[in-house]
């Protein structure tokens, strides 16, 4: 599959230090690539550096090849869909669908089909003489995407378009968006500091940290396999324990495991929740003390008082009755991440079981 979107060395430091620092992405045709970090991390610079909205101190930006590197937003072939809509308030949504178009001179009947093609898209067919605020949020919102959808752009940028909404039409919106995305094969740039947003999005999601990549790759393999302790804690629940790596094993107090990275010494280990379990041979496992049970949906979460820390336990539902305040359990790990250092402040409490 050819590269849409290139973003090769990218550097834009600001005044005050802040900013990005040789940043490299490729992004395919027809991909959503999806940039995700904490407030400051620089995945927005990154984001308006590709739609001509900042100039990269260093580095180049190639969309199917060519520099757009010195050419101004308007006239590369990229369209951003902001946080805000940007509508015009006075101007039907027909009006505001049709503005760039008419000033292109184009033909009444040929914007006309494209408004029509554009509402269809969205799902938003018949709002054509409505004004945005006989709309709602979420309708405004797939409005300015059908606005950026006109523009036919090789690149379409997106800056945290959902933040503004309630937390069902952000569901809503996201799933649109990616089937829209899918159909049309559209190549996207996508900002967000929502998680599983971009973990149910996007094809490939880049981690971003103070203005450094910490791991791109896909989803499913950031979620397990972080490549870095920051990964590690930004992405999904995550328990974290100390441990000792000697040879081939990694000690977590009473547990032995591989020690698959082959790292020595102190180190933080990281154990999701689900990867929690109840150990089966008696005098086996991490001796653990029950409390807390909470229902959260589909699945319960336990809190578990250990030694060597506090740990969090996902189960089915369905076993929320065995699980009493106060029991003892022994529970081992499926699966554990184990990074160098000690750097995680681990909460613990010592308790007797």
């Amino acid at each position: 599959m050819s590269i849409q979107l290139s973003i090769t060395n990218v550097t834009k430091l600001y005044p005050t230090g802040e900013g990005v620092k040789d940043i490299n992405i490729d992004v395919r045709h027809g991909e959503l690539v999806t940039l995700l970090g904490p407030s400051g991390c620089g995945k927005t610079t990154v984001l308006r550096s590709a739609g001509g909205f900042i100039d990269p101190d260093e580095g180049e930006i190639t969309i199917t090849g060519e520099s757009v590197v010195n050419i101004p937003p308007e006239k590369r072939p990229t369209a951003m869909v902001f946080q805000s809509y940007n509508l015009w308030p006075h101007m039907t949504v027909e009006d505001n669908l049709a503005f760039s178009l008419k000033l292109k001179k184009m033909k009444k009947r040929e914007w006309k089909e494209k408004v029509c093609w554009a509402l269809a898209l969205v799902q938003l067919s018949g709002t054509e003489k409505k004004h945005p605020s006989e709309l709602s949020g979420g309708q405004q919102q797939r409005i300015a995407l059908a606005r950026a959808l006109l523009l036919q752009p090789k690149v379409l940028l997106l800056d945290e378009p959902f933040s503004a909404l309630d937390a069902k039409l952000r569901l809503e919106l996201r799933e649109q968006v990616r089937e829209i995305q899918a159909r049309e094969q559209l190549t996207m740039l996508f900002v967000t500091h929502d998680q599983e947003e971009a973990l149910s999005i996007s094809d490939r999601i880049v981690v971003m940290n103070k203005g450094k990549i910490e791991q791109m790759a896909t989803p499913q393999h950031i979620y397990n396999d972080p490549a870095s302790l920051f990964v590690a804690q930004f992405i999904g629940r995550m328990n974290f324990l100390k441990g000792e790596a000697a040879g081939n094993a990694l000690t977590i107090g009473p547990l032995s495991l591989p020690n698959v990275k082959h790292l020595s010494g102190e180190v933080t280990v990281g154990v999701r929740p689900e990867d929690v379990v109840i150990a089966n041979g008696k005098g086996q496992g991490i001796p653990a003390k029950v409390t807390k049970v909470m229902m959260l949906g589909h699945y319960a979460e336990v809190t578990l008082h250990t030694f060597l820390g506090v740990l969090k336990m996902f189960i089915d539902r369905n076993d929320i009755d065995h699980y009493q305040l106060n029991m003892g359990i022994a529970v081992t790990f499926t699966k554990v991440k184990s990074f160098n250092g000690q750097q995680v402040q681990m909460k613990k409490e010592e308790i007797s079981l």
